[in-house]
């Protein structure tokens, strides 16, 4: 097993009515930004609930944080919290509200030009806005990590960032919420913490037993409950094992003392810039074509995955391709369409433009072993057509 740190100071508060926790877990006197997204709050009574619940504290709203929140937008928040003194952020929302509260919370202090923190992957440790979150959508763990993901809408760049300061101070998740959501966005939910456990387990055979043994448990559980949660997102067993396997997939302990991969986001976060696909429906377009483009270093993982998580007997080969179409039948079942060609229009030059982009930001060799070179990139994308 690889050497690891584990650090993970957010508090969980989770299940049924937390949010009424909020005026708790709040710092007392604080001056609030309320963050949130496109006002889907107001309809399902998030927001009367948490203002009735920061009863005493003063509010500042700021809501139109955009799925994949806009760098653009974000600085307009930046300004409003130090023309308005805020000393803490509340992001109400999904992962993108999140994120969108994470580059807030580091941008604020930050001594340069803030699209640095992106365009230089900087690493932020201290000088941030501390911040809470209530989520409304599982599905990219932010909620319980210090990563995050903004799109830069001048350059129609997806880049990532995090570091150590970028926790959330607590995140209440209560699997009531998701009742309202839209069936599609409760399919990208579970297609997107499904991704997050592969790009930490499909990678090569190592001694991270627990690892794996935990990864493959969210991915059969997400296997269980998906479908299930979709058509009944009322279940609260189905929806609280659903929340939970969302955090559980990204916040970070899977990924100790093992190898990772993430190159099929790497390559998605394009698509997402380029043409505005959801996020977790690139993951669903580019992953089974990684996996059979990397199959000869990805296959005695894939086999694992395909026994462990599939059942699947046969040679090494065999269970390995298999469990590739098995794959993509699940990511079906939760209404993905798995073609770049059946969710863009105009996209005969894809591979040349990310090729061309990876090599001018240096991104010439991804992947847990460095091995996915700009013509396996390029190669991964053209078979996605």
């Amino acid at each position: 097993m690889l050497n690891f740190e584990l650090y993970n100071p957010t508090n969980l508060v989770f299940g049924k009515g937390q949010i009424e926790k909020l005026t708790s877990l709040v710092p007392q006197n604080s001056k609030i930004l309320l963050a949130y997204g496109g006002g889907s709050i107001f309809k399902n009574g998030i927001h009367e609930q948490v203002i009735k619940n920061l009863k005493g504290f003063e509010i500042v709203e700021f809501g139109g944080i955009e799925p994949n929140p806009h760098y653009e937008t974000l600085m307009k928040a930046v300004d409003v919290i130090k023309a308005e003194k805020i000393d803490f952020i509340l992001a109400v929302g999904g992962g993108s509200v999140i994120d969108g509260v994470k580059f807030m919370s580091a941008a604020v202090h930050f001594q340069g030009n803030p699209i640095d923190i992106l365009q230089k992957r900087l690493l932020i440790k201290e000088n941030t806005v501390p911040f809470g979150t209530v989520l409304t959508l599982p599905a990219t763990g932010s909620e319980m990590n210090s990563g995050s993901v903004v799109t830069i809408k001048a350059t129609q760049e997806k880049l990532a960032f995090g570091g150590s300061a970028l926790f959330p101070k607590f995140s209440i998740c209560d699997p009531t919420v998701i009742t309202s959501l839209p069936k599609r966005q409760i399919q990208n939910g579970v297609v997107d913490a499904y991704t997050h456990v592969l790009e930490q387990y499909l990678t090569y055979p190592h001694e991270g037993m627990l690892q794996d043994r935990i990864a493959e448990g969210i991915l059969q559980t997400l296997i269980e409950v998906g479908p299930g949660v979709v058509e009944n997102p009322a279940d609260y067993a189905l929806a609280s094992n659903f929340m939970w396997s969302c955090t559980m997939a990204l916040n970070g302990l899977i990924q100790k003392g093992v190898p990772s991969d993430w190159a099929t986001h790497m390559i998605g976060h394009e698509l997402t810039a380029l043409y505005g696909i959801d996020h977790a429906r690139t993951l669903a377009i580019i992953g089974p074509n990684l996996y059979k483009v990397m199959f000869e270093t990805k296959k005695e993982k894939l086999a694992q995955y395909g026994k462990r998580v599939f059942n699947l007997s046969g040679t090494e080969n065999e269970v390995a391709a298999e469990a590739i179409e098995k794959t993509v039948a699940f990511f079906h079942t939760m209404g993905m369409k798995t073609l770049l060609s059946e969710n863009a229009e105009n996209f005969e030059k894809t591979a040349d433009f990310i090729v061309d982009r990876f090599e001018k930001r240096g991104w010439k060799a991804l992947g847990e072993k460095q091995n996915i070179t700009l013509e396996r990139v390029k190669e991964i994308v053209i078979m996605s057509y």
